[in-house]
């Protein structure tokens, strides 16, 4: 008897640590601000295309490969435009396109990742640009989970992008003439917490 019982007590815990394995929990991410960038270009009068990019990206990413679900929150911090010069740094700033002085910051909040076999592909969520928001659709152009090589924790790292028209968020200024559509691509690494 005591035999038999030592045996279900055995196969129990065998059995809940099978069904833990196969039920694994969201991983929570940290965005890596020395890794991470958002950037923006556009078509300056037809004559070139103009890149740009914002200094100080953060934000969290929650990821469950098993379950195929997650949510990625990031913020842009605005102010950190940088043009590669400091007249356009302002200019960009100014309230005719992101006016940095009331709206600092940008924010993408998703509402579905959706999944093509085991990996992610496209990123649908809200985006905010001077206190406007709307649906948009990141596409995922490359994505990798994997331990990093050199802190051995989880690390995700994910190129999206997007095309908005800056009309729609009250940043259309000069437009046609400088492009209203706007390609926006994020560069993200993120840490396991």
């Amino acid at each position: 008897m005591v035999k038999s019982f030592s045996h279900l007590i055995l196969a129990t815990a065998l059995t809940g640590g099978v069904m833990t394995a196969a039920v694994a929990a969201p991983v929570t991410y940290t965005v890596d601000p020395t890794h991470s960038a958002a950037r923006f270009s556009y078509s300056h009068l037809g004559l070139s295309t103009q890149t740009s990019r914002f200094n100080t990206t953060s934000g969290t990413i929650v990821f469950d490969a098993q379950a195929k679900t997650g949510q990625v929150d990031v913020t842009i911090d605005t102010r950190s435009v940088n043009t590669g010069i400091n007249v356009f740094n302002d200019h960009i700033q100014g309230k005719d396109f992101l006016d940095t002085a009331t709206y600092p910051t940008a924010t993408f909040k998703s509402t579905k990742i959706n999944f093509e076999g085991d990996k992610p592909t496209t990123v649908d969520g809200d985006l905010t640009i001077k206190g406007i928001t709307k649906p948009v659709t990141l596409k995922l152009i490359h994505f990798t989970a994997i331990d990093h090589p050199m802190n051995k924790k989880p690390v995700l790292g994910a190129d999206a992008l997007v095309r908005i028209k800056r009309s729609e968020f009250n940043a259309g200024k000069y437009a046609p003439a400088t492009s209203d559509e706007v390609t926006l691509t994020l560069s993200v690494e993120a840490l396991a917490q």
